[in-house]
């Protein structure tokens, strides 16, 4: 079963890894790492890359199709090529997973229509305007679709779905290898239950994240 992850500039290395370390571990998953071309894709700090090792141009088809989020969603929605890409892989997936505000990308694709989905809570009311049912869920599953909330539910939604292509067992047991059981220091709250002057934070970030990535050159 082949797991394609599509890198773009300025994805969130959260929205990825979390997802990652859950099912690229599932025996019989091949992963691999794609974009628009071959080569570094620099994440949102500019500090960390991940290399994609085939083209979009490469790829026929896939099992997995998983789409992370990050400020660099915005200026990757203009991309045809990126939605292109999507809108193709999406017709033969068996599952197509969207994290964060990646469920943007799925919406631009024209993927979201009708559908239950869940994404990052400050962008809730962009993937409604799609078409679909937008939930308050850490993740959620319509049909071959499952979409995660933000950045860290990659890996409750990576959890959801190595249940269903492994049972619950091999989940748990994966659950117990990257030793996921949440604490934080601050609580276990809801985005909705967060501060006014945190939402602001990080609603300026987000509406600055697409022309840092855009201006800013990634390190050699």
């Amino acid at each position: 079963m082949r797991l394609t992850i599509v890198l773009f500039d300025g994805f969130t290395a959260l929205d990825i890894v979390g997802g990652y370390e859950v099912l690229a571990n599932i025996p019989g998953v091949e992963t691999e790492f794609a974009a628009l071309q071959c080569g570094p894709v620099w994440a949102d700090t500019r500090r960390l890359a991940l290399t994609a090792y085939r083209s979009f141009a490469d790829i026929d088809s896939t099992d997995i199709l998983y789409v992370p989020g990050g400020p660099g969603v915005i200026p990757a929605m203009s991309d045809q090529d990126v939605l292109d890409t999507i809108r193709r892989l999406a017709v033969s997936a068996k599952w197509t997973v969207g994290i964060c505000n990646g469920v943007e990308l799925l919406g631009a694709a024209g993927l979201l229509y009708g559908k239950q989905v869940t994404t990052n809570w400050a962008v809730r009311d962009r993937v409604a305007d799609y078409g679909a049912n937008v939930s308050t869920n850490r993740f959620i599953r319509d049909g071959q679709l499952i979409t995660g909330a933000g950045v860290s539910a990659s890996i409750d939604a990576g959890l959801f779905l190595a249940g269903l292509l492994a049972g619950e067992e091999l989940a748990k047991t994966l659950q117990l290898g990257i030793e996921y059981y949440p604490d934080p220091p601050f609580g276990n709250g809801t985005p909705d239950s967060a501060s006014d002057f945190a939402k602001s934070i990080v609603k300026q970030f987000e509406a600055e994240g697409a022309e840092r990535i855009r201006s800013l050159t990634p390190p050699a």
